[in-house]
């Protein structure tokens, strides 16, 4: 289990690399751009495949994202958090010895 687990994983990992979604943002970009183009005809070459109407499934959403946006923010939230997680460490700390001291009391 473990073995086929973690070559999935590693295979997942591959193909992520190889479409330069662990680039930078605009290789991200650019590969989001092609799996929209490339998921309508993937999904009525996979119906016709099945047996299906192509007509019963809904349409494909469109999304309006964009990966370097969301990926700034990200680094820009957990950049932020770690710069207070000193501050806040200690904060937490103080109050933890105040509630042990109120119990032993």
């Amino acid at each position: 289990r473990f073995a086929i687990k973690g070559s999935l994983a590693g295979a997942a990992v591959y193909v992520a690399y190889a479409q330069g979604l662990l680039g930078s943002g605009t290789q991200g970009a650019e590969a989001f751009r092609k799996a929209q183009a490339a998921l309508p005809p993937a999904i009525h070459e996979w119906t016709s495949y099945v047996g299906w109407e192509v007509r019963s499934l809904p349409p494909t959403p469109k999304f309006d994202f964009s990966p370097s946006d969301s990926w700034n923010k990200g680094v820009q939230t957990v950049m932020s958090a770690l710069s207070v997680a000193p501050t806040r460490a200690c904060e937490y700390t103080v109050e933890g010895w105040k509630y042990v001291k109120d119990l032993v009391k």
